[in-house]
């Protein structure tokens, strides 16, 4: 009876020990947040994770950083990344004048950002219009950029807008004459006073809900994604730089991105990723593979626009197997 009494004595001294010595070893990744007073307008970020910091420019353009959360979050063990909310985005300062709202300011924000925060050379992921961003960051700032990844992106807007005629022409009738009637009857103005500076409900599920979806995603579709959820962002500046005519044509101050003659001029090892039925389509990101000498492009089959949501395996096997090699 008293070894009995002994053993389980012992037993619970240990338990508590062993449980501790676990905890010891988990890796922890403690999150630090703030604001960059970046040419007189604030921009949040959000660091986490260990390792050489990887800048992280989100798309829209006027989304913010957290439709990357959780799904780039496995990067955090090898690397400390940067997320931040473009001017005028999620939680980062917006301009009184519109106009203020260019690829030029932004690439401008994102160097304050590096600079303050003292990051060093960094490597860059830009998804979506965020790869415009870095594909002129890049070109302005190549000593800064160790790797450059270019993740469902497009680099003419011409070429773009020619893809979204060719996503039109695909589409059912029925659809195509709901969406053409919305857009000549103008897309703002409509409804109650607060949902005048919007699209309407109903053109917002047409466009995003109908006509965008399959290209946003193909195996692993988000079951919480909902096309009037996408209507919370920065609508001021979505009509300066996307334009005010729909979502099947870019006329707005991204319409002067046309980089097929700068993009020759990177020399940092670049990877391009796209879904094989991206919104922006594998063939703009073939020419950008061509213009940029040395660049890896890959593919990801059975994938929309949203390839970590996809494919998140595959997403992160290449991105990490790129960062994992030599840098400038």
């Amino acid at each position: 009876m008293h070894k009995m009494i002994v053993s389980l004595a012992l037993a619970v001294v240990l338990f508590p020990l062993a449980v501790i010595t676990r905890s010891q070893t988990a890796s922890v990744y403690p999150m630090q947040e703030g604001f960059v007073d970046a040419n007189g307008v604030l921009i949040y970020y959000a660091t986490v994770g260990k390792g050489n910091p990887l800048l992280i420019l989100h798309g829209g353009p006027g989304a913010s950083h957290d439709y990357f959360l959780p799904y780039l979050m496995p990067l955090a063990r090898t690397h400390r990344l940067v997320f931040i909310d473009e001017r005028g985005s999620g939680r980062s300062e917006k301009l009184e004048d519109p106009k203020g709202y260019t690829v030029d300011a932004m690439v401008e924000d994102a160097e304050a950002v590096r600079s303050a925060l003292g990051l060093g050379t960094i490597d860059l992921l830009g998804h979506s219009c965020g790869g415009l961003l870095a594909e002129a960051y890049a070109v302005k700032y190549q000593q800064h950029v160790s790797h450059l990844i270019l993740c469902s992106t497009f680099h003419s807007t011409k070429k773009m807008n020619a893809v979204f005629e060719a996503m039109k022409a695909k589409m059912s009738s029925d659809l195509r004459g709901r969406i053409e009637r919305m857009e000549g009857a103008g897309l703002y103005g409509h409804g109650l006073d607060y949902e005048k500076s919007r699209y309407t409900d109903e053109y917002m599920k047409a466009a995003w809900g109908e006509g965008y979806f399959p290209y946003l995603y193909q195996k692993n579709p988000d079951p919480n994604y909902a096309p009037t959820s996408n209507g919370i962002m920065s609508w001021d500046l979505y009509r300066e730089m996307w334009g005010s005519h729909g979502e099947f044509v870019i006329d707005g101050n991204l319409v002067s991105f046309e980089y097929a003659d700068k993009l020759p001029m990177i020399h940092v090892p670049t990877l391009i990723t796209v879904g094989d039925n991206d919104e922006c389509a594998p063939s703009l990101a073939r020419e950008m593979n061509s213009l940029i000498a040395g660049s890896k492009l890959v593919i990801l089959p059975r994938s929309g626009h949203m390839t970590f949501v996809d494919q998140p395996g595959l997403y992160m096997k290449a991105v990490n197997d790129f960062l994992a090699t030599t840098g400038r």
